[in-house]
C-alpha cells in the first residue's frame, strides 16, 4: 500500500467512524431517554461520553489531516470546490458537536445525581436533551452532506 492508498484508507476510516459513532451514539441516548430511568441514562450517557473522547474526537483531529495531506496529493484546492463546502460543512459539525459534548457530560451528571438522591430526572436534564436532540439534526445532516461530496466530488 503507497502513502496515497494508506491516506485514502485512514480518511475513509475516520468518516466511518465519524458517522457511525455518532449515529449509534444519537441512537442509545434517544433510546436510553425515552425510558425514563435515571440509572439507565446515567449508565447509557457514561458510555456515551467515553465514546465520543475516544472515538468521535480522535476522528475529528484525523479528517482535517488526512483530508488536507489527500487534497495536497491529488492537487484539488482546499478551500475551493468539494472540498471547500466540506470543510465549511465540517465546521458546521463541529459548531454542533461541541455543545452536544458538554450537554452529554451534564446530562450524565444530572442523571448520576438523581441516582445517587434517589429522585426523579431534574427538569434541567429535559431541557438539556431537547438541545441536544435539536442539535443533532444540523449536525448529522452536514455530515451526510460531507458524506456525499467525498465520494461524488462534484464539480462547484
Amino acid at each position: 500500500m503507497d502513502a496515497y492508498e494508506l491516506l485514502k484508507t485512514l480518511h475513509v476510516i475516520g468518516a466511518t467512524v465519524l458517522f457511525g459513532t455518532g449515529a449509534g451514539i444519537a441512537f442509545f441516548m434517544v433510546m436510553a431517554h425515552r425510558t425514563g430511568d435515571a440509572v439507565l441514562i446515567a449508565h447509557t450517557a457514561g458510555v456515551v461520553v467515553i465514546a465520543d473522547t475516544l472515538f468521535t474526537a480522535s476522528a475529528v483531529v484525523v479528517q482535517p489531516v488526512t483530508g488536507a495531506l489527500l487534497a495536497q496529493a491529488t492537487g484539488y484546492p482546499l478551500f475551493e470546490g468539494w472540498i471547500g463546502l466540506s470543510l465549511l460543512l465540517y465546521l458546521v459539525t463541529g459548531a454542533f458537536w461541541l455543545p452536544v459534548v458538554w450537554l452529554q457530560w451534564r446530562m450524565r451528571n444530572l442523571a448520576r445525581e438523581a441516582v445517587a438522591r434517589g429522585t426523579p430526572l431534574p427538569a434541567d436534564y429535559r431541557r438539556l436533551y431537547r438541545i441536544w436532540f435539536a442539535f443533532g439534526f444540523p449536525a448529522f445532516a452536514a455530515v451526510l452532506g460531507i458524506l456525499w461530496l467525498m465520494v461524488t466530488k462534484p464539480e462547484l
